[in-house]
This record gives structure tokens, C-alpha cells and sequence, in this order.
């Protein structure tokens, strides 16, 4: 007998609500209800959805259940950066890292098992891609820890690239934002992509958070070395499409730049900086190289690396160096690579 896959109610959006509400013939308002359930009452029982019929609940659970599961294993820093670790339906594995910082407390959220960007520096993209996070494992990663109450901010830059599964994505983004979900306000969300230009110009125009960019060497040539997506997309055209985008009040565009000894931080990287970024008003986070295994890469010494910021701060770029977080959990930039499954 064929065992019957229920719908995951947890990563519907209301429009998924409605539809499912029509499919089980239920009342009108249904969906508006069962999504009050979910995204502010963070119910954990459909029996529990009290303001439904008998009836309705009875055919809620025939054919759908709630689809959240807490972490299998979380990793303690001696930061106070947790590591959490998720099995996904396919049997793969996922990290997500919560990063607390006095008032903030920041959740850094998986899209994808595995990678197939393949960056050279990242323990992500050495895994290879496995498969896409369905919503529901997406937004379980927010909403079954127990500083679900506490975040105040969301940054997809875990594992995988957020815009080559942005379907997915978007219906998360909408969860998070709408008066019917979490109704987060974009500012607090940040999404990162190594460049996929195909899409970046759909999450632009359908959402109001803020971009990270992976771009780490401005030569395009230099750059296909460590991140083979530049084959793909140059990021020069991710650059013209930014360009076209309004920066300059609430929402911000980063770019995120992991400084590599004798490879992306000299005098002419410098130079090439200013002429890529010219007309963004953007800043650049550089954030030290955390070693992986077998790796060539390793980081200039820490003064080299301040007067890299330093030197493009005085060219008119906002330049910051990003802290190392849990770097003793593997959980740091660069390091989600599920060892568990390993």
C-alpha cells in the first residue's frame, strides 16, 4: 500500500493556505486562520487550532501535518556562537548559526544542502549540491530554536546560494514579512548571493531586504579562479544591475570580501575596487580567511588586513572587518560542511 506524503503546513504562504483550504473544502477564513496558528501563535498541534470546526481540524490532519523539527545536535562556541544541526527530508544534513552580538542576536540560515557554486575557499562548496531546502525546512531552521523569540536579524549566507532556489526563497521572504506571517521588516533580513544575475534582478524587485555579495576578487579573471559562478555571471553585470537600484535609504548592498594572502588585497585590487563599485553607494565587509582542510588559502597577517580597510576606506569606500565568530565549532564564515554526515 502506497503511504500517502502529507502537505507540510509550516513554509505555506497564505495564497499555498488557501489553495489547501479549497482542496479540503474548508471554510472560508480558513486559511487566514491556520496562518495566525502558525506564524504567531507557533502552534504544535493542529488539534490546537481551536477557532477550526471539528470537522475541519479531522481533515487538517488527514492530509496535512506541521512539518517542524527541532535541531538533532547544537555546537556551543566559546564566543557564545551556537551551532544547529538539522536533518532534511532527504536525509541530508544542515547547519544554521546563531550569532549573538549585546542587543542583537543573529540567525544565519541555510537555503541549500550542499553547494554548486564550488568556491575554493568554502567547506560548503567542497561538498557539492545535494538538494534544495523545500520552505518548510527553510523557515524550520528560525522557528524551532529556542531563541526563535529573540532574533533580530536573518541573514541567508549558511549553506548553499540563496538565488539558485529562489522560488523557495521568496515564499520565506514573504512568510517573514506579511501582517499574516512573522511581519519582520525587511531591514532586519539580509540575503547573500556569489552573483547568480539571472535572479538577483526578481529578488530586487520582489522584496525589500537588504543584498550581501560574495565578491572577493574584482578581476574577472582572478576571480573565475576561486569562485567558478564568475564563468556564469561576470561581476561586472552583477555590479550594472545593482546600479540600477535605489541604495540609499533603508535598504543596503554589501560586498563581502575574504581577504586571501598574495592573491585579492594588493595596490591594484584596490584600484580595481573603486572602478567596479563606482556608482553603488555600498560598503565592503572583509572577513578574515578561516582554514579549511588541504586549503592553499591562508590570511595576511592582521595589520596587513587593516591597512587593506583602511586604504580603500580613504577612497571613498565604507570598509569594515567582520569579527570571527565561532570559529572553534566550525560555524564561522566559510565553515558550515556538515561533518556530522562525514
Amino acid at each position: 500500500m502506497t503511504k500517502t506524503i502529507k502537505t507540510q503546513l509550516y513554509g505555506a504562504t497564505l495564497e499555498r493556505l488557501k489553495a489547501i483550504c479549497e482542496e479540503l473544502e474548508l471554510p472560508r477564513f480558513a486559511h487566514k486562520q491556520i496562518a495566525k496558528w502558525l506564524y504567531q501563535r507557533f502552534v504544535t498541534d493542529i488539534e490546537a487550532m481551536t477557532d477550526l470546526s471539528k470537522v475541519a481540524r479531522e481533515r487538517l490532519k488527514e492530509r496535512c501535518q506541521l512539518g517542524l523539527s527541532a535541531p538533532l545536535k547544537v555546537s556551543v562556541s566559546s564566543d557564545g556562537t551556537k551551532k544547529y544541526l538539522f536533518r532534511t527530508a532527504a536525509g541530508e544534513y544542515i547547519e544554521s548559526a546563531l550569532i549573538p552580538d549585546g542587543e542583537r542576536m543573529t540567525l544565519c540560515v541555510s537555503s541549500q544542502a550542499g553547494c554548486r557554486m564550488g568556491c575554493k575557499f568554502c567547506a560548503t562548496g567542497r561538498m557539492g549540491f545535494r538538494h534544495q531546502l523545500s520552505p518548510t525546512e527553510i523557515i524550520n531552521q528560525v522557528l524551532s530554536i529556542p531563541e526563535r523569540d529573540k532574533l533580530t536579524n536573518i541573514v541567508f549566507m549558511g549553506m548553499g546560494e540563496p538565488l539558485d532556489n529562489t522560488d523557495n526563497l521568496m515564499q520565506v521572504l514573504d512568510i517573514l514579512t506579511s501582517e499574516w506571517g512573522l511581519a519582520w521588516s525587511p531591514t532586519r533580513i539580509t540575503v547573500s548571493t556569489s552573483g547568480v544575475a539571472k535572479t538577483l534582478p526578481r529578488l530586487l524587485d520582489e522584496s525589500k531586504v537588504h543584498i550581501a555579495v560574495s565578491l572577493h576578487n574584482p578581476f574577472p579573471e582572478e576571480r573565475k579562479e576561486i569562485m567558478p559562478i564568475e564563468n556564469a555571471y561576470s561581476i561586472w553585470e552583477v555590479c550594472d544591475i545593482l546600479r540600477r537600484y535605489d541604495f540609499t535609504h533603508q535598504r543596503r548592498v554589501s560586498f563581502e570580501y575574504i581577504v586571501l594572502e598574495g592573491m585579492n588585497c594588493s595596490p591594484r585590487h584596490i584600484k580595481e575596487l573603486s572602478r567596479l563599485l563606482d556608482g553603488i553607494k555600498c560598503r565592503i565587509n572583509l572577513i578574515r580567511f578561516h582554514k579549511i582542510p588541504d586549503s592553499p588559502f591562508f590570511s595576511p597577517p592582521l595589520e596587513r588586513i587593516i591597512e587593506f580597510r583602511d586604504t580603500l576606506t580613504k577612497r571613498g569606500i565604507q570598509t569594515t572587518l567582520r569579527a570571527s565568530r565561532g570559529e572553534d565549532i566550525e560555524a564561522a564564515c566559510g565553515l558550515l560542511s556538515t561533518a556530522e554526515k562525514r
